[in-house]
């Protein structure tokens, strides 16, 4: 019987293959309004025509079609896309033991990935590239036990002691990323500049009871207290002070919701603080697991961005950011501890956002949530306190436009009540003008200076509707006017003191200045330009003194009628508002003038500088002074006092064209050094006088660097002067034709960058002797 079977292959070694079969003919599809044809051979012709890598682009493909086509295969666009031999997804063991110092490793890249989180970067890069906590989160538990790594309970893998402790580790560190990014979403902030609140449809553990994480720590806690002999030297102190991080942590989000007793809130983060050092000691006990964190995981979140890398920062740098968040935390605290109005705006919120590096964003939310919560100011205090507050420092001492009997006054013909009306109209104007102040100074720098740019123009508003309130209020009160200024020429129309007008337009040049300054510490402003707007910064710093020096004449006359008077209104504490006021307003003219002194200098050793080509303008092909100058201005167009300097003023007052460069040098020093006599002043300043209580060691320390930058200038100017005076430019020399290559032989100067000044806000030229 013939058993042999036909074999398709060949007979025999020397049989060569013949040519494979034509492929079959597409099926004939019948459909109605369907015709089917076949394009292979014509698609196959027009391709052939093309050359490698030339991408054609047809009007009915879309541009979304097209990347998505693009995106197909391409391993940095496509997170299905698989390297030869690449599995999808990764085959990790849960069930193996993990050694002590492996734990260690772990919650040390934990460690570094979650403050990679704060810096900014999303969990999908962080935290979600952990194996263990994709784990622990998919299938989103329903409880506490259902929370593990190994969802069967009875298992011996779950009930390793070194699992236990890294699961009770990650329990606390989700629920701590859960509160902190509620915290966040519930603020002011700018997504993808500050913060990714994108969760990727994970829970985080929200679901989960914060006492019953807490105790899974406590339990883990004890579990390796008990195994403490097993254990080698060290790694038992190195696991209990992780987690106690983790309970610390805990504790110090929760008791931020108090708003209250600031001792109490800060003894969390002092716990932090006190058992980060032992964890950055004890890291050389950790053995690292890499195969712990893969970015694979990516692929399974809810993203619509491609794959990107695990951010990681180096342990180093993970310690150092801690740190400043431990210590920024038990800061942000004082904010509690209200003195007033000014002690809280201009120094506190002030100095504590101007920290280099800024505090981390929680930090500031943690900031915004005391300010603004359920519109209560520091959890006690209304916006109508701290606004009269800050009005009867500032323009109102002892007024009875603040008087709270007048809310009482029901009859309409008593003038109390139009004061009431008028009094309440004005603060719902101003309220929101106010604190948004304080909530732009909560954002990144950036976004300050250009917050600050759009509250300008609402200040202008204020001041205008102020105006008019004013006015009713004068007719009220039958407010006498004062002759001023003292030196007006007879004739001249008395002048009123228009107090809440006068507050508005107070708070509005203060923000001007701020957005100039900040155009320094942004570098916004280009060498050549550092002229012009130093000169228009000392200009709104002058006008603020001059500001200042009306509302303190009209503060006196008040005083002084009361005084002379003897009248019974003026009573203990009536004096001491006034005195308080006083002082303030003694304080905010002196900075005044100092800024605009210290600016003056700065416009006039620049102006020199430009003229001797030793700071020299870069090349702009496209680009002209005038059309320059609208845009540095275009923030203060839409002001109507004070003026906006024309573009020819603005070119003349900075240039100094009819000042000989040794004068405009002499002049330089004598400002610098009246700048100088004032820092003596302001740095024998208590707390009290410098209205900085409990932020008063930043606002020293700011004081210090300008008075660094004041001392700064004046050995630039002096060794201009005497470069000028080897170079035989003394005098008129140094405008003499030829004058700047001279210069230029002799000395050298540098325009260095904000962070390597003293100060932000003031850079000071390096200007240095070549011979």
């Amino acid at each position: 019987m013939d058993m042999s079977i036909d074999h398709p292959g060949p007979a025999h070694p020397s049989h060569t293959y013949s040519e494979p079969p034509p492929p079959p003919p597409p099926p004939m599809i019948s459909s109605e309004g369907v015709v089917a044809t076949d394009i292979t051979q014509k698609f196959l012709s027009a391709a052939a025509t093309l050359d490698p890598g030339q991408l054609v682009k047809d009007g009915f493909f879309t541009l979304f079609e097209a990347v998505g086509a693009l995106e197909i295969m391409d391993s940095k666009m496509d997170s299905g896309c698989l390297a030869p031999g690449e599995s999808l997804d990764d085959e990790y063991d849960f069930t193996r033991q993990l050694l002590p110092s492996e734990v260690i490793g772990i919650i040390d890249q934990l460690l570094c990935l979650e403050m990679a989180w704060h810096l900014g970067y999303p969990l999908s890069q962080t935290l979600l590239t952990s194996v263990y906590i994709e784990a622990m989160l998919m299938p989103s538990p329903n409880n506490i036990q259902e929370a593990h790594f190994i969802r069967d309970p009875n298992s011996k893998a779950a009930k390793d002691p070194m699992t236990t402790v890294l699961r009770a580790y990650c329990l606390g560190l989700l629920k701590a990323c859960y509160y902190v990014n509620e915290h966040i979403k519930n603020e002011h902030y700018y997504e993808e500049e500050d913060f990714v609140t994108n969760t990727y449809h994970r829970s985080l553990l929200d679901n989960m009871d914060r006492e019953e994480i807490r105790e899974e720590i406590m339990s883990a806690r004890r579990l390796v207290h008990s195994l403490r002999p097993d254990l080698a030297a060290g790694v038992a102190d190195a696991l209990c002070f992780r987690l106690e991080l983790r309970t610390a942590f805990l504790r110090a989000i929760e008791l931020s919701e108090l708003r209250s007793n600031p001792e109490s809130l800060s003894l969390p983060w002092v716990q932090m603080q006190a058992v980060w050092e032992p964890i950055n000691k004890s890291r050389h006990l950790s053995t690292p697991v890499p195969e712990a964190f893969s970015t694979k995981i990516q692929r399974r979140l809810a993203s619509t961005v491609p794959p990107r890398p695990i951010v990681q920062p180096s342990f180093e740098e993970t310690y150092e950011h801690f740190k400043r968040l431990f210590r920024d935390g038990i800061d942000v605290l004082e904010v509690l501890n209200y003195a007033d109005s000014q002690s809280l705006l201009q120094n506190f919120v002030l100095t504590f956002q101007a920290r280099k590096p800024q505090p981390l964003v929680y930090i500031r939310t943690m900031l915004q949530s005391f300010l603004f919560k359920d519109m209560v100011i520091l959890g006690h205090l209304s916006i109508r306190h701290v606004m009269d507050d800050d009005l009867s420092m500032v323009v109102l001492p002892g007024s009875q436009l603040l008087d709270p009997a007048n809310d009482a006054v029901e009859a309409p013909h008593d003038g109390r009540f139009a004061v009431a009306h008028q009094m309440e109209t004005f603060r719902q104007r101003a309220a929101q003008s106010y604190l948004d102040i304080f909530r732009a100074l909560c954002q990144n720098r950036c976004r300050v200076r250009r917050t600050l740019c759009h509250s300008i123009q609402d200040w202008e508003a204020v001041q205008m509707e102020a105006e008019d309130i004013d006015q009713l209020l004068q007719i009220q009160l039958d407010e006498q006017p004062l002759a001023y200024p003292a030196d007006a020429p007879p004739g001249s129309p008395p002048a009123y003191s228009l107090p809440l007008s006068s507050w508005a337009y107070l708070y509005k040049l203060r923000l001007m200045e701020w957005i100039v300054q900040l155009g320094f510490e942004l570098q916004i402003y280009q060498a050549d330009e550092l002229a012009g707007m130093y000169w228009y910064l000392s200009h709104l710093a002058k006008t603020r003194a001059r500001h200042v020096e009306r509302i303190q004449a009209f503060t006196v006359k008040r005083n002084a009628d009361l005084r002379g008077a003897r009248s019974p209104r003026y009573t203990v504490a009536m004096e001491a508002e006034y005195a308080r006021s006083m002082r303030y307003l003694r304080a905010t003219l002196l900075d005044a003038v100092i800024t605009w002194e210290l600016a003056e200098a700065l416009s006039c050793l620049y102006t020199a500088l430009l003229r001797l080509g030793l700071v020299a303008p870069p090349p702009r092909p496209y680009s002209a002074d005038e059309l320059r100058y609208d845009i540095r201005m275009k923030p203060f167009a839409a002001v109507r006092l004070p003026d906006l300097p024309t573009f020819d003023e603005f070119t003349r007052q900075s240039e100094q064209t009819g000042v000989s460069t040794a004068r405009l040098l002499e002049y330089a020093h004598a400002v610098s050094r009246s700048a100088q006599k004032g820092h003596v002043v302001v740095g024998q300043m208590s707390e009290q006088e410098a209205f900085s209580v409990g932020a008063h060691d930043r606002w020293a320390a700011r004081a210090k660097q300008r008075m660094q930058s004041v001392i700064a200038v004046n050995v630039a100017l002096s060794t201009m002067q005497s470069g000028l005076g080897k170079a035989g430019l003394g005098g008129s020399g140094a405008d003499a034709d030829g004058a700047g290559e001279r210069a230029r032989r002799v000395l050298k100067a540098e325009v260095p960058k904000p962070e390597a000044c003293y100060h932000d806000w003031w850079i000071v030229p390096k200007i240095s002797l070549l011979l």
